[in-house]
């Protein structure tokens, strides 16, 4: 009996002492290290962070600031994160499962993988849940930092117009040319039957691209003819030079680039060099093209702290039934839309150009009908339902590089500014950082 009693007495004590161990295991991993506004960050951040750090400055061979240094510029950096992200949450500002495996099919893609073979790489690491999470913060922060941001960037209309005026301004305006060329070389040695004979080659070639055959594939098929004649048998080269402005192309194409169309193949071009064809394959920043533009309406509906996800997917579909059952879309945008830059005009966004709408929001109204409604869907902003009013194409060569100049001053005084944001946002709030070594509890 004595020893039974024992027995059950040391198996408790064992139970209590190993839920003791546990239990201060778990005080040290999720032992607080700083109070922010209303929330925190825990040891176990900091150490994630620390090890990410170390890793990343040892893989460039970067030193590192004594440890009690980097321990605070990490702390300070955890804590302006944290207060971003509160406020996001504040806001609305969320990303759905959908959008992160949007963006880690593409993270995939740039990697040559599948995204079943990514996702199993980063499960095998340990790091699938990690990486989401930090996937989805990014895009949050960068979310909220342009919209914050943004909002305190004044760009005045003398500014535009003297940066239009000015020698950076004309070289930043210019437009970038993506130029394909392939080149039948010559010879300091080639005989003058031999020159014509490539000459001939490439004007074949060129005939070949006008009948229908791709650019690439062309050369393709020059290079093994080229080839197959061994005693005459020559290179043939080439391929994308990558995005260059005009002045950033070779001397023999700088002038005749610019009055190419995309998709435009010229030649045969002789130079010293041998027989070049010219494709340009894309441009991007001319400012001499129509613009489509949409003009359409719609209704906001955020989650937030009194309302959850799907009150607000319930409330949006029965607005969305409302307007299908003959209320009038506007009446029922003022009294229920929750953003501020339309709700007043009833929804009315009025035009944007097209890439001028967020890219989950564009791509539901690029897939609509004029005069057709949406079905509800959900954005990084919340739940919106939209309808498409007009389109059309218009000229706004003047508008447009004003815009582009517009973005290009801004985007100069972005990093500057969001600089001065974060530094306000750090002194408003309320911050208690834990000393070193001093556990508390959360």
């Amino acid at each position: 009996m004595n020893r039974a009693r024992l027995l059950k007495a040391g198996a408790l004590m064992l139970l209590t002492l190993l839920s003791s161990h546990l239990h201060a295991q778990r005080q040290v991993l999720d032992k607080v290290v700083a109070i922010v506004d209303e929330d925190v960050v825990l040891q176990s951040e900091l150490d994630s962070r620390l090890d990410d750090v170390r890793a990343n400055a040892a893989a460039a061979g970067q030193p590192l600031p004594p440890a009690s240094e980097l321990r605070e510029q990490i702390i300070e950096t955890l804590i302006v994160e944290n207060l971003q992200l509160q406020l996001a949450g504040r806001m609305g500002i969320r990303y759905d499962d959908d959008t992160i495996n949007n963006v880690m099919q593409t993270i995939a893609q740039q990697n040559n993988m599948s995204f079943d073979d990514y996702v199993s790489s980063l499960e095998a690491a340990g790091r699938y849940l990690s990486t989401r999470e930090q996937i989805r913060k990014e895009l949050t922060l960068r979310d909220l930092q342009r919209g914050m941001v943004n909002r305190r960037i004044n760009i005045t209309d003398q500014e535009i117009d003297n940066f239009l005026n000015s020698e950076m301004g004309r070289v930043t305006m210019a437009p970038d040319y993506l130029v394909d060329q392939t080149l039948i070389p010559i010879g300091e040695n080639d005989p003058a039957e031999l020159i014509a004979a490539k000459q001939q080659f490439a004007e074949q070639m060129l005939q070949a691209i006008n009948n229908g055959t791709a650019f690439d594939t062309a050369r393709l098929a020059a290079q093994r003819g080229a080839a197959a004649n061994p005693p005459t048998a020559f290179q043939v080269s080439g391929g994308e030079l990558g995005w260059r402005k005009a002045d950033g192309l070779p001397s023999l194409f700088v002038d005749l680039v610019p009055t190419m169309k995309a998709g435009e193949v010229r030649g045969p071009i002789r130079s010293p060099s041998g027989f070049h064809l010219l494709k340009l394959v894309d441009v991007r920043g001319d400012l001499n093209s129509l613009v489509k533009q949409t003009h359409a309406r719609h209704i906001l509906i955020t989650p937030n702290e009194i309302r959850t996800e799907e009150q607000a997917r319930r409330l949006i579909q029965t607005l969305h039934d409302r307007i299908e059952n003959g209320e009038d879309f506007a009446e029922v945008a003022r009294q229920n839309s929750d953003d501020a830059a339309s709700v007043v005009a009833g929804g009315d966004m009025g035009w944007a150009n097209e890439g001028g709408m967020p890219p989950d929001f564009e791509e539901v109204v690029n897939g609509l009908e004029v005069g057709e409604l949406s079905e509800p869907f959900r954005s990084s902003y919340g739940w919106h339902i939209a309808e498409v009013l007009e389109r059309r194409e218009q000229d706004l060569s003047r508008e447009f590089s004003r815009q582009q100049a517009e973005n290009s001053l801004r985007a100069r005084k972005f990093d500057v500014e969001l600089q001065n944001w974060l530094i306000e946002i750090r002194e408003q709030a309320y911050v208690k950082i834990s000393p070193p070594n001093v556990a508390t509890n959360p």
